[in-house]
Order: C-alpha cells, then sequence, then structure tokens
C-alpha cells in the first residue's frame, strides 16, 4: 500500500469526511434491489484542518467536475458488490487524490525551438508561399 500524507483511516474517522449509502446497479441479482452497497462519500474540502491551503488549492483543482459549489468533494463508489469494499475503495480514492495534491507541480522549463526546427518552418512557409503563386491566374496583357 502507498504511503499517504492522510490515511484512508484518518479521513473515514474525520468529521468532515461523510459516508451515504445507496442501492447500486450492475450484477448482484436480486440483492442489488435491496441492499444499499454503493458508496457516496462527501469530503468538506473548505473547512477541513487536515489541508494546508496549497494542497486545498491543488485538490480543488484536480478534483474538477467532483467538486460542488459548497465545496465539497463528491466520490462515488459502486465497483465492488459489498458495502465495506465500496467504502474502503471510496477513501482509498481520496488518499490518493490528497497524496497527489500533496506533491507541488515541476515548475515548467520554457524552451526554444532548435536552429533546426526554425529552419524547416521557415522552409515549409516558402513552400507553401510557392505553391499559392503558382496557383494565380495570369493576366496577358494587351497591346
Amino acid at each position: 500500500m502507498p504511503l499517504f500524507p492522510i490515511s484512508p483511516d484518518q479521513l473515514e474517522r474525520s468529521p468532515d469526511v461523510e459516508l451515504e449509502f445507496l442501492r447500486s446497479s450492475g450484477p448482484g441479482g436480486q440483492n442489488v434491489n435491496k441492499v444499499s452497497t454503493a458508496v457516496r462519500l462527501r469530503f468538506t474540502v473548505h473547512s477541513t484542518p487536515l489541508l494546508p491551503e496549497d494542497v486545498r488549492r491543488r485538490l480543488i483543482l484536480r478534483a474538477g467536475r467532483r467538486m460542488t459549489d459548497e465545496g465539497e468533494l463528491i466520490i462515488e463508489a459502486r465497483r465492488h458488490r459489498t458495502q465495506e469494499r465500496n467504502r474502503s475503495d471510496a477513501l482509498f480514492r481520496l488518499a490518493e487524490l490528497i497524496a497527489e495534491s500533496w506533491r507541488p507541480p515541476r515548475p515548467r522549463r520554457p524552451t526554444k525551438p532548435t536552429l533546426a526546427a526554425r529552419q524547416r518552418r521557415l522552409d515549409r512557409k516558402k513552400r507553401r508561399g510557392t505553391v499559392k503563386q503558382t496557383r494565380k491566374t495570369v493576366h496577358e496583357e494587351k497591346g
């Protein structure tokens, strides 16, 4: 198991994590219609004391559409047939997301095109220009 800055166990005990159980779709026969095995995890990102501010910002960016307007991150887990496995899957995915957000992004080093690349670009432009030049209609002079 990878090392997490905040483990799935810590997240499960946190008051900022709320687990909701709902009926799942998919295989499982009659059991699917009776047992709530799917898990919807809600994590209050904006008010949690677990995350430093820079990690919080990166987590919100990384979460994308899973963030609500109220500042909650929602993860739904319904891969497995048991509630317990879906619960641990949701907590694991949240811990993974936080771990990814914990690492600051590498700074981008601006690069310049090589001399050969610049030359190829100019050659392509010149060739294109000559193609267009040859397509022009030639006007004959009267006289």
